[in-house]
């Protein structure tokens, strides 16, 4: 490979996906929490939303990022006001 594909595909930096990663796994902590306070699991809030478990699955630990529209449904569902996750 060439020096501009190992600059640009460089895999040592050592960078954290982002400057808000610890608040971000709070609110998935949280979210998480509430789906199971609220007695659902994963396959049925994946049926509520039209999408497949493994979409939860993914957004509960940490691999797919949660947007505030996506948060907005999660919070109908377990009829939580949105604010309960971003405390």
């Amino acid at each position: 490979m060439g020096l501009y594909h190992n600059r640009i595909y460089d895999t040592n930096i050592n960078m954290s996906r982002s400057i808000y990663e610890k608040d971000y796994r709070e609110i998935i902590s949280r979210l998480k929490q509430a789906r199971v306070n609220a007695g659902f699991s994963q396959q049925a809030v994946a049926k509520k939303l039209g999408k497949p478990q493994s979409y939860i699955s993914k957004i509960e630990s940490g691999e797919r990022r949660l947007d505030v529209a996506e948060m907005k449904k999660f919070a109908e569902i377990y009829k939580k006001d949105i604010s309960h996750f971003v405390k």
